[in-house]
């Protein structure tokens, strides 16, 4: 009889995992979707009030998990700050503005998948590390030169650190999200001519949900991707196909 193959575990129980950003967006829909794969999960986020809101809906769905709140300006950003300001036309960018969203989408990326792998490797304990790049990390955009230069390097040392680590068994990889509806996205969809612009870029014609990036987050994290490591999954409606 054939010994026919299986496909791996797409479950995360007895599984942890620390999700920073995780009060809102797309930090929050990836904290559900591991939690529902089966993960203990630590949500991770600056504002308090927003992350005891999220801790109560996520124990009411029957998911384990608990909270901690990082500072920004030392470990990871959040989508807020990003959004609040810093895109512009490249020849307005100011030297505050470039230092502000390198500290917030590289600096602190960079340092927190660190230390996470870092107490992995003293603890001879394998894992998959994620960090949410962008589809501008592989072309460029309108107003979006700082941003865009971020994610690159995002790429840049996720790939690094994938042939660093990849003796110990941590894995790392990025998932590239197109434009996201999120309440902290709002602004850009109030603006028709950029929805216009948005919706002929992305060959599936629609703006992407948060919803759409959860799979995307389950399927890095489980043995599902065991073999996943340097790279990046795009989740851009055919943005980046041209």
């Amino acid at each position: 009889m054939i010994d026919l193959p299986k496909t791996p575990s797409f479950r995360l129980d007895g599984k942890r995992a620390l999700v920073a950003g995780a009060s809102s967006g797309i930090g929050l829909g990836a904290a559900v979707a591991l939690a529902e794969a089966g993960a203990h999960v630590t949500l991770a986020a600056r504002s308090a009030d927003k992350l005891s809101e999220a801790l109560e809906a996520m124990r009411a769905r029957g998911f384990s998990a608990d909270a901690v709140s990082l500072d920004v300006a030392d470990v990871v950003a959040t989508e807020a700050l990003v959004e609040d300001a810093r895109h512009g036309p490249a020849v307005e960018t100011s030297p505050a503005d470039f230092d502000a969203v390198f500290g917030v989408n590289v600096r602190g990326a960079y340092f927190l998948t660190r230390a996470v792998a870092k107490r992995l490797i003293a603890a001879g304990r394998p894992g998959s590390l994620i960090n949410i790049s962008s589809q501008m990390a592989h072309v460029g955009g309108i107003d979006r030169a700082v941003y865009s230069a971020t994610k690159h390097a995002v790429e840049g040392f996720t790939k690094s650190m994938a042939i660093e680590w990849g003796p110990a068994g941590i894995r790392v990889n990025t998932i590239c999200p197109t434009f996201v509806r999120t309440p902290l996205t709002e602004p850009t969809f109030s603006n028709p001519e950029r929805v216009r612009w948005i919706k002929e870029k992305i060959k599936l014609g629609r703006i992407a949900s948060v919803e759409d990036i959860m799979a995307a987050v389950a399927y890095l994290a489980t043995d599902a991707s065991s073999m996943v490591t340097g790279s990046a999954l795009m989740v851009d409606g055919g943005w980046t196909a041209d």
